[in-house]
């Protein structure tokens, strides 16, 4: 008897066996143990994507939520909400020059490289990603500096779960509690002393009158450092977790460095972090001969598409040559990655940098300790070899 649990570390650890099954033989499938409907085919996941009025966010878009979260940031609420919050933050996004971050994040990547040139071994996550990360966030959202290790600590504690109780443990909670004092104490600091930064941006951002409220600056501060820190560092380690694994592209990418862009858009659609994320159905639906109610919670597994044949011919394999259209990535719909620019941005530069320090490596271990995240999929650790 089949069965998917998103919470097992035999999905964590190789979810696309499971993925294959869904897609082939249950492509609405209602999982026990998430207490949802599954969807696994590319084309379900876009139309639920493109249909915010079937498939609402304002229940929760985390497969296990946090508290509060729920209809108070842009990835949990609906148009008209929905429109006026991205309206708003895109404003501060914009007020940012991008070519402007160009120079300073790579001076941050060839800083954190440097030091990689006199080990032969080390954990890209602990000495690479996860420092870049923070500190192209700090300087980005204007965040104090000192804070960055424990704010990383707290930013990978909130996107796991318990995967015996499928809950956010006392520990999840905890860390989302001071991520919350942590952006409240810095938001009233930039009230008070605006700066050039995003949140300074988020406080003051104003269309026709209208601005964001105490409570939706505070959580979509809290979301941004949550998902900048994390996604970020989760998409940069399963890029060059793909890129160990397939020594041929990851050798073009050095050789030819234009081919990065590629090669990022490839890994996103191959092996994204971002695996799965849920809905809330608002009618009764049929779909795949399965009869969904509303109020059913529905998980749209990215992941899955990613890897459907009817959409990518040869799905599994991974191409440099296949500069993908539409993948999930980044999500879709509404609620696509409000990041994407500074996140291609930032990966691309940072690799360049990275290839210029080790060029040739490989996994130091075949099996990897996996984040325990029913949402997200990215390794605690990830050791790397050069290869002389």
């Amino acid at each position: 008897m089949f069965s998917f649990d998103p919470y097992s570390p035999a999905v964590d650890a190789d979810p696309f066996p499971f993925y294959k099954t869904l897609r082939d033989e249950y492509p609405a499938f209602w999982s026990k143990e998430a207490n949802m409907w599954i969807l696994s085919r590319y084309a379900d996941i876009v139309t639920a994507l493109n249909d915010w009025q079937t498939f609402s966010s304002a229940k929760g878009n985390l497969m296990t939520e946090l508290p509060n979260r729920a209809g108070n940031t842009l990835g949990t609420t609906d148009p008209p909400r929905h429109d006026r919050l991205r309206g708003l933050i895109q404003h501060a996004f914009m007020r940012r020059n991008l070519e402007s971050l160009s120079d300073p994040i790579r001076e941050i990547a060839r800083t954190v490289a440097a030091p990689l040139a006199d080990q032969d071994q080390f954990d890209f996550i602990t000495e690479f990603s996860s420092q870049f990360t923070v500190k192209v966030l700090w300087a980005v959202l204007g965040l104090p500096t000192g804070d960055e290790a424990t704010a990383r600590e707290k930013a990978v504690l909130m996107v796991q779960s318990d995967p015996a109780t499928r809950t956010k443990g006392p520990e999840h909670l905890a860390a989302y509690q001071w991520m919350q004092d942590y952006a409240a104490q810095v938001i009233a600091d930039r009230r008070k002393n605006p700066q050039d930064d995003l949140i300074s941006q988020f406080s003051m951002a104003e269309i026709d009158g209208d601005r964001l409220d105490e409570r939706e600056v505070l959580l979509t501060t809290t979301t941004l450092i949550m998902a900048g820190v994390e996604s970020l560092a989760g998409f940069m380690s399963m890029f060059v977790y793909n890129l160990a694994d397939h020594p041929e592209a990851r050798r073009q990418c050095v050789a030819n460095p234009a081919l990065l862009p590629d090669a990022i858009e490839e890994s996103l659609r191959f092996n994204t972090s971002a695996q799965r994320f849920r809905r809330c159905l608002q009618k009764d639906l049929e779909l795949h001969g399965q009869k969904m109610k509303a109020g059913d919670f529905v998980c749209l597994a990215y992941g899955a598409g990613n890897r459907d044949e009817r959409q990518f011919p040869n799905a599994d394999i991974y191409d440099l040559a296949r500069r993908p259209r539409g993948h999930l990535g980044f999500g879709g719909g509404v609620h696509a990655c409000l990041g994407t620019m500074i996140a291609r941005l930032a990966v691309k530069t940072a690799m360049e940098e990275f290839h210029k320090i080790v060029p040739d490596y490989r996994r130091a271990a075949d099996q990897l300790p996996w984040i325990p995240s029913s949402t997200f999929r990215s390794p605690m650790r990830l050791d790397l070899v050069k290869i002389h």
